[in-house]
């Protein structure tokens, strides 16, 4: 089994499986939705959210920024309407892979 799971992809995810990626409630990623333009889900007859690889990206950056850099909604607005630098986007990717390392450490430990 190699260390790294080769991550599948998909092209839209559930609102359900958006809410376990970053480990929030439902109820959060409704929030962001309406409060961020840059999250734009499509819908299917049944009126579910489906949410595409770009919105997940969106998701990152504004978890980052909210989550782990502390900005306030409109700070988080204003920096997205601003433009990232690419360096952000950088580190934004950085940090999640080396999240989702350590969790498949943990994971690795917890199973020994």
């Amino acid at each position: 089994m190699a260390l790294l799971e080769k991550e599948t992809e998909k092209l839209f995810y559930s609102i359900g499986e958006v809410a376990d990626m970053f480990d929030v409630n439902t109820s959060l990623i409704r929030f962001w939705e309406k409060e961020f333009d840059v999250i734009t889900p499509s819908k299917n007859k049944k009126g579910n959210r489906l949410f595409t690889k770009k919105d997940i990206e969106n998701f990152k950056l504004i978890f980052h920024l909210v989550k782990e850099k502390g900005y306030t909604l409109q700070g988080a607005k204003d920096k997205l309407k601003g433009g990232l630098k690419e360096s952000d986007q950088v580190k934004v990717d950085v940090i999640h892979k080396l999240k989702g390392i350590k969790d498949q450490l943990v994971k690795m430990k917890d199973s020994l």
